[in-house]
Formats: structure tokens, C-alpha cells, sequence
């Protein structure tokens, strides 16, 4: 029997830059499609704190900004994949297409690009969640 899908998914945003996450939150608003559950949002600045809400179960979902720094969102989610079984499903933000490799070795299961693009951004995010298992 497959698990039932939560009522609210929390969905991890993780960059450095304040503007990056709103426009995260902006292009994904409430639900991005209506056959997923409503999303509620966790902002995150630093690297450090998006294991702490990933140690406290506090988190469905995670987009990370490949271009943050000090800590890169494709560190983190390789970091992730190591180290999380199950980890929440997983997009990365890329700052140049050419950087898609490097998304494939950190196992993201989805990206997007920067800056952040109001129709690609929930397409790639409605895509993966799609084939998630909750």
C-alpha cells in the first residue's frame, strides 16, 4: 500500500540571497498544481541549518541554489544523498546549463535555472514530485 501523501508539503529553500529565495517562493506560490497538496515554505540561509531541519524531519521537499556560497546548494544535495536514506526530494537551482553534470553528480532528482524562472521552476518542481514517493 502506497503512503498517503501529506496534507501540507514543507518545502526546504535554501540560497544566501534573500531575493533568490522570494523569487522561489513567488514562482512556486501555494500549489503549483492541483493534484499535489499545498506547499508551505522553510527559508534557509546558511548550510549548517538546512541539515539541522533535515536532522528534525522538519522537511518534504528541498530546493537548493547551486550558486550559493560559502556552501553550494549541489554540495549539499550530494552531501544529502550520502547521508540521508530516505532524503527529501531533491531540485537544484543551476546558475549555467552547462553545470546540469554537475547536478547529476550531487543526485539532484531535478533542476531549474538562475535566475529563477517563473514557468520552468514549478514545471521542473511539479515534474519531480510527481515521480516522488512520499
Amino acid at each position: 500500500m502506497q503512503p498517503r501523501p501529506p496534507s501540507v508539503l514543507r518545502v526546504l529553500v535554501y540560497s544566501d540571497d534573500a531575493t533568490t529565495r522570494r523569487e522561489v517562493i513567488g514562482a512556486l506560490g501555494h500549489r503549483p498544481d492541483p493534484e499535489l497538496p499545498e506547499l508551505s515554505f522553510v527559508e534557509i540561509a546558511t548550510g549548517p541549518m538546512v541539515f539541522s531541519q533535515l536532522d528534525a524531519g522538519n522537511i518534504d521537499v528541498a530546493i537548493l541554489d547551486g550558486e550559493a556560497s560559502p556552501q553550494g546548494g549541489m554540495g549539499i544535495a550530494k552531501q544529502m544523498s550520502d547521508e540521508y536514506d530516505p532524503r527529501p526530494p531533491t531540485l537544484v537551482l543551476l546558475g549555467r546549463a552547462d553545470d546540469r553534470w554537475l547536478a547529476d553528480w550531487s543526485r539532484a532528482d531535478a533542476t531549474a535555472s538562475l535566475p529563477v524562472d517563473p514557468i520552468g521552476l514549478p514545471q521542473a518542481f511539479v515534474t519531480m514530485l510527481r515521480t516522488a514517493e512520499f
